[in-house]
């Protein structure tokens, strides 16, 4: 028998202190006949090295879901800090997210062209998680680009890095800068 424990806190409370924890802001992807879909995904995370592995946590009356696990592939989208508008198209619902997107198929997924880090992942297990299911990703494929990521925390997007402001230096001036 299971016993559910009853919170002693309110669901808003709960809400409101998750809202201060940053969240990676991702696009996870997938087809069904021949058709992409799409939807914004905050929760994302690396899961393991060895092998390769990434977690995506989807509402359970998402349809992307139940394209996910009928497939068992999807794609994750990894955005910049500039893809702030990118992400809300793709949280609307019923809208084509896809229509004036620059996307392209890879690997048989859609591909976002501007985002720049990009998943193919085997779905490996589906885990229940409350009102969410919890995908555990093999990643078969990787594709990088340097760049300051989007970020979501206390209800608004950003980013947390100065990657792309700060100075880049050679191997040389490393080098030198430890010989000091």
């Amino acid at each position: 028998m299971e016993i559910l424990m009853v919170p002693s806190f309110g669901e808003q409370a709960f809400r409101d202190l998750m809202a201060g924890v940053c969240a990676p802001v991702t696009i996870v992807t997938t087809t069904a006949e021949d058709l992409p879909h799409g939807t914004t995904v905050s929760a994302f995370a690396s899961l393991s090295l060895r092998p390769p592995m990434v977690t995506v946590a989807l509402d359970r009356g998402s349809k992307v879901l139940s394209r996910i696990t009928a497939t068992g592939r999807f794609g994750v989208n990894v955005l910049a800090r500039t893809q702030d508008d990118l992400a809300l198209c793709f949280a609307r619902r019923g809208a084509d997210r896809f229509a004036g997107v620059d996307w392209d198929f890879d690997h048989g997924l859609p591909r976002l062209g501007s985002a720049p880090g990009w998943l193919v992942c085997e779905v490996a297990q589906a885990v229940e998680g409350g009102d969410h299911l919890l995908i555990l990703g093999l990643v078969t494929h990787v594709k990088t680009t340097p760049a300051a990521p989007l970020v979501y925390g206390h209800r608004m997007f950003g980013t947390h890095s100065a990657f792309a402001d700060r100075p880049r230096h050679t191997i040389r001036e490393h080098v030198a800068a430890c010989a000091r």
